[in-house]
């Protein structure tokens, strides 16, 4: 037996990690899925994330690379502002008989079960990234729904200029497009594209994506919806550039936008076109909403 200092409280668990195994009971969390279906074809820990004795959305883990592959929830139409709440970690990823609710990160030293399990908030000191959510607090409207992303197993590196800027806007735009037109549950899944050769901050200790993507399903829609947005429904996706560098294959860059965000760009693309680049990229057939988000 170990203890884990987290603030007041004293947290004792057995000491069994398996790198290999899913975080806890993942059934709660198969509600934020279209027809309560995982995407097929990724790999990785599943976590049915869990704050305040409630589960929120559910995230596959990427133990090696120590981030979230995807996180999926349910879209709420967004009001209240950003949360001050603290970053939070999984102790399930570290003790595998944890209580189920992700903790705040200690004052103090951290166990290191937890350090070798995931991500630290030191992990982001001086690495040039920011903490880029892929469930993102914006999509939320309950206080304790928002404060619940603040976990960095909901987290990647990204860059501040792709965080604060062209990905920030595509999350405000299907904030918006989603209120104006889904009538019923929006289901929305968010997740990481790695470099084909792992690049990393703090030395092998968390993987940097390439790209992220996300894609919507809105299986409900309004009818009389406006000719801009047939092709968006019920089901539409997005890849955006994570780093300024990389080709133009995926994501081509347009040269006329501000020298600050330029090489950041979001490509909006159909279902199946973000499907066909996360094959190419894992090597394996991925499917993201069963049947396509079609009833």
């Amino acid at each position: 037996m170990q203890k884990i200092q987290t603030g007041s409280a004293i947290l004792v668990f057995t000491t069994v990690w398996l790198s290999r195994a899913d975080v806890g009971d993942f059934g709660p969390c198969t509600s934020f899925f279209y027809n309560e279906c995982p995407p097929k074809g990724l790999e990785g820990a599943k976590i049915c994330q869990r704050y305040m004795n409630k589960y929120h959305f559910a995230s596959l883990y990427d133990r090696h690379r120590r981030i979230p592959l995807y996180s999926a929830y349910l879209f709420i139409p967004a009001s209240g502002k950003r949360p001050k709440t603290h970053w939070k970690f999984e102790p399930q990823l570290a003790y595998t008989k944890a209580d189920g609710n992700m903790m705040p990160f200690p004052s103090g030293p951290i166990d290191q079960n937890v350090v070798e399990s995931q991500t630290v908030e030191t992990d982001y000191t001086n690495s040039s990234y920011t903490r880029g959510h892929l469930n993102p607090s914006l999509h939320h409207s309950d206080p304790t729904e928002k404060c619940s992303t603040f976990t960095l197993t909901n987290i990647v590196p990204q860059k501040e200029e792709s965080n604060d800027g062209p990905w920030a806007a595509l999350e405000m735009d299907v904030n918006k497009r989603l209120t104006s037109y889904c009538e019923k549950e929006a289901y929305i899944v968010t997740g990481a594209i790695p470099y084909r050769k792992d690049r990393w901050i703090k030395k092998d200790r968390v993987a940097v994506p390439e790209y992220l993507w996300s894609a919507y399903c809105c299986p409900s829609y309004r009818k009389n919806i406006s000719t801009t947005f047939t092709q968006e429904f019920p089901t539409f996706a997005a890849i955006g550039r994570n780093d300024p560098n990389s080709t133009e294959e995926i994501v081509p860059i347009d040269k006329s936008k501000p020298k600050r965000i330029r090489g950041y760009d979001v490509r909006l693309m159909p279902l199946k076109t973000l499907e066909m680049f996360l094959q190419d990229r894992f090597g394996r057939a991925i499917s993201v909403f069963y049947n396509w988000c079609s009833p």
